[in-house]
């Protein structure tokens, strides 16, 4: 009956006056701590003092649970160091520094241009009969490349001949007319020794010798000239042939048959050969980076008839006076730079535009940074940047700079390759 009477419902009035609980049908039952104070303990049934979704043993482990957390000690946190700063979950973007080649260059455009040739030219006046060779052809040094007809004709050789004759004949009499008066002088000076004649006779034979000797040596000479005018004559006649001077390639021909030509002449060359085999870049480099550039050197060039394809030669000479219409009327001043390439395949040609760059300092698997990262240098030239350690943490670094260029940049020493650089300082927690 004392159950019974327990168990019974309590009206909605007193479930809202004092703490309840519910049994299994949802009805209302006083709490029985709160009705023990009202002084009646009455028990309560086990089932009515929780939900039915929550066990007494899942009560008992939750409880342990929460007094083991509550009485576990928290190890305190470490302050961070002055040099150091925890980054946050939301952090700045960083880039991680990588190995890699470096290289330093001065760039310039150019052009090709041959570096061996030679022009052909006739060694006498006359008229062009043949031209044995076009442009593009190959040919051999010491063949015949032109035949010519010198310009000197069978009669002015044949006038030359008669007036040696002549002149021959002069010879001939004038050495008779020296050798009678040097009898005469020679007489004179006798009966002047012996007091036998008169001083005017000595002194006509002694002028009569030294004319007679001028004539002679006058005639002479004139048979001098004569002697080598034909021979160059005869050489003339001889030169039918005109010969290539070195081996290479016909580049240039403004020769044709029958144009008359002269030894010598000339602004423009009948025919030029030129050795393709070897070529040489001429650059054109501005005035403030030439000062950086050194005989020896390494220069690789492009060109946009082989795209993709890279040339390799060693830096030759710098020209020391401004280039060709550079430098005037507040133009950039440029200076042309050479240095030659191989070419056994014969694939470059002249006047082909070049991409030039001249290797000023370069570097292998060195630890490399965007060049923008780096900001501005301290009195020591060491550049400070911020890392992200190990620990997450953002620490400041100086770094010491090499080999550069206008993306990267090659770090000597303060980072290595691996470790993270924020790439935006300002936004490292302070």
């Amino acid at each position: 009956m004392a159950t019974q009477r327990m168990r019974r419902a309590m009206p909605a009035h007193e479930c809202a006056r004092i703490p309840a609980v519910f049994n299994d049908a949802g009805a209302c039952l006083p709490d029985p701590v709160t009705d023990e104070k009202n002084g009646a303990r009455r028990p309560v049934p086990a089932n009515a003092l929780w939900p039915r979704r929550l066990t007494a043993g899942t009560l008992v482990l939750a409880l342990h649970a929460g007094g083991a957390l509550a009485q576990a000690p928290q190890p305190p946190k470490a302050p961070p160091s002055a040099a150091t700063t925890e980054l946050p979950p939301t952090s700045a973007e960083t880039v991680t520094a990588q190995r890699g080649d470096l290289q330093q260059t001065v760039e310039a455009a150019g052009k090709l241009q041959f570096h061996q040739f030679a022009d052909v030219d006739i060694p006498v006046a006359g008229q062009i009969k043949e031209v044995l060779f076009a442009v593009g052809d190959t040919v051999q040094k010491g063949k015949v490349v032109m035949e010519i007809s010198p310009a000197v004709q069978a009669n002015q050789m044949a006038s030359n001949r008669t007036q040696m004759a002549r002149l021959q004949a002069e010879l001939a009499d004038q050495q008779a007319q020296t050798d009678f008066a040097e009898l005469q002088f020679k007489r004179q000076t006798q009966l002047k020794a012996q007091n036998a004649t008169r001083e005017e006779s000595f002194e006509s034979s002694r002028m009569s010798l030294s004319s007679a000797r001028a004539r002679l040596g006058s005639i002479n000479a004139q048979i001098q000239q004569l002697e080598a005018t034909l021979k160059s004559d005869e050489e003339s006649r001889q030169h039918t042939q005109v010969l290539a001077p070195i081996s290479g390639t016909v580049v240039a021909v403004n020769a044709r048959p029958g144009q008359t030509a002269s030894a010598g002449q000339a602004a423009v060359p009948l025919m030029r050969i030129a050795d393709l085999t070897q070529m040489t870049v001429q650059a054109r480099v501005a005035e403030i980076d030439v000062t950086r550039l050194r005989r020896g050197m390494a220069a690789n060039f492009k060109t946009p008839g082989y795209p993709g394809r890279i040339w390799s030669g060693k830096l030759r000479k710098v020209i020391p006076v401004p280039a060709e219409g550079s430098g005037e009327q507040g133009k950039q001043t440029f200076y042309n730079v050479l240095f030659e390439v191989n070419n056994p395949e014969q694939e470059l040609m002249s006047g082909m535009t070049t991409q030039v760059q001249f290797i000023v300092a370069q570097t292998r698997d060195a630890v490399l940074l965007p060049l923008n990262l780096l900001g501005t240098s301290d009195a020591r030239g060491l550049y400070e940047v911020k890392v992200l350690n190990a620990n997450r943490q953002v620490e400041a670094r100086q770094l010491k700079i090499g080999v550069r260029n206008q993306q990267q940049a090659q770090v000597l020493s303060g980072l290595e390759a691996g470790e993270q650089l924020l790439v935006d300082p300002a936004a490292a927690p302070r």
